[in-house]
């Protein structure tokens, strides 16, 4: 069964920053998210975090491992799917034949193929993997604990370098953080990403809420002088704290509206055009160099939801699928793959080889996973769309491939094995917590520290996970 995000009902519409006497941005996109953060950040020490960050990206719907990274040439046919594993430079890292590119570069990546967790639907997976926790519902996509993301969110909250610290770039449009299990649940909506939208390969892409005009700036400069007079007098009757929490929220709001760095950082112009068409002239491909660009710039997470492959000049035929959802009757799995793995092969060994070439090596850990994996015997069915039977594979979280580069890790390892069917971790068994374990270590987070839920209850960042011991 097709079990997808429900379509995302667009942004919350903008209005003046300047309303209601106060001095604000509007959109979720900064205004609610730095007025939240203002009332709500911890205080902590700058001085304490290590100059690290962490680009993830998102494959949802569950790529085909058998059809990636974990190819079964052995096994029987109803398994091992149409496609040949290649040789790289790494000896016995075989990835598919329609990955050449990362057959060149192994040596600058690991493939993790032994981790694995118990929930097969997609909303299930996405909580599951994203917070480290069973969800307390195994379907919807509501998180009922934080998304990693928003645990990095919390703990830098008080970093404040001119951009974001928590950015997600995804589809059109979709600035629903529920869409994919983004929220932050009990940390409060102050820790969900500043998300833009779009294809940034689109000459009218554009990110809302990070400049304003010349008039507007006058307009702004004046208004601010007048809050300056009467907001003197009202702190002096304040006695709640939340004068002290709107001046910071002005000042935050202020930074980012005015600051060179999160405009310059959005601004793809800036890079060669032999860049760019090495990361790729299609939303994946600019999405991902756009994230290379902000964590250089400082951001601490960055989130590139890689879904629809079909966009700027790459045609939706009737066997492609809309997001790594492959089931048969969704589209023709080989097919599919013949179109989407170029795309996807191009965009992630780009930004692999630019962090690398750039010296963002150690810095920056890049981590690119789905919810699960997909089921190692093929199906088959009718399509939807084609309306001809075809062949494809279902939810499988039972084994699944991640792909890790970048944060000073030893890299070129194939670590944990499936059987020969691929159906299960044979050695090395991890689950997603060991990878966020792994993570939060890199960003000098102590995931034993607990927050508080809307219960009262203290909840660990993990409740459980250890470092993957072949990275560090």
């Amino acid at each position: 069964m097709n079990q997808t995000a429900s379509p995302c009902s667009g942004p919350i519409s903008r209005r003046s920053f300047l309303s209601a006497g106060t001095l604000g941005v509007s959109g979720l996109g900064l205004a609610d998210l730095m007025r939240l953060r203002a009332n709500a950040a911890q205080a902590s020490s700058l001085a304490t975090d290590p100059d690290t960050s962490v680009i993830f990206v998102w494959l949802p719907g569950g790529p085909p491992h058998m059809e990636m990274y974990d190819m079964k040439p052995d096994a029987p046919v109803e398994y091992r799917g149409l496609y040949s594993p290649i040789r790289t430079n790494v000896s016995g890292a075989d990835v598919c034949e329609l990955m050449p590119r990362h057959a060149k570069i192994a040596d600058r990546y690991n493939v993790i193929r032994s981790i694995a967790h118990t929930f097969a639907d997609h909303g299930g997976g996405h909580k599951r993997f994203l917070t480290g926790r069973d969800p307390l519902e195994p379907t919807g996509f509501v998180n009922d604990f934080p998304m990693a993301g928003s645990i990095v969110a919390k703990e830098r909250s008080h970093r404040r370098v001119g951009i974001p610290n928590y950015i997600c770039g995804s589809s059109r449009g979709n600035t629903n953080v529920d869409a994919f299990s983004f929220g932050a649940a009990y940390l409060g909506a102050s820790y969900t990403p500043f998300t833009f939208t779009g294809d940034p390969s689109d000459p009218k892409f554009t990110v809302k809420n990070i400049s304003i005009d010349d008039s507007m700036a006058t307009r702004l400069e004046d208004r601010v002088r007048l809050l300056g007079g009467l907001d003197q007098l009202r702190r002096n009757v304040d006695n709640s704290g939340m004068i002290a929490s709107m001046d910071q929220f002005n000042a935050d709001a202020l930074d980012l509206l005015t600051s060179t760095r999160t405009r310059n950082a959005f601004d793809l112009s800036q890079e060669p055009q032999a860049l760019k068409d090495r990361y790729g002239r299609h939303a994946w491909g600019q999405r991902a160099l756009l994230a290379r660009r902000l964590v250089e710039a400082g951001s601490s997470f960055v989130t590139v939801v890689m879904e629809n492959a079909y966009v700027s000049p790459i045609r939706y035929p009737k066997y492609a699928v809309f997001n790594w959802d492959s089931h048969a009757v969704n589209g023709h799995i080989f097919e599919d793959a013949l179109a989407r793995l170029p795309v996807y092969d191009q965009a992630v060994t780009a930004l692999i080889e630019d962090l690398y070439d750039r010296g963002l090596d150690k810095k920056v850990l890049l981590v690119v996973t789905g919810e699960f994996g997909r089921t190692p015997r093929v199906s088959y069915s009718v399509g939807t769309r084609s309306k001809v039977m075809q062949p494809g594979r279902d939810h499988w979280p039972q084994a699944m491939s991640v792909l890790v580069s970048g944060g000073g890790m030893r890299t070129g390892q194939l670590i944990g094995s499936t059987n020969s069917k691929g159906e299960h971790p044979q050695s090395r068994p991890l689950t997603p917590n060991d990878l966020w374990a792994t993570v939060y270590r890199h960003l000098g987070i102590d995931y034993e520290r607990s927050y508080i839920d809307n219960a009262g209850r203290p909840m660990p960042i993990l409740p459980y996970g250890e470092p993957i011991a072949e990275l560090l």
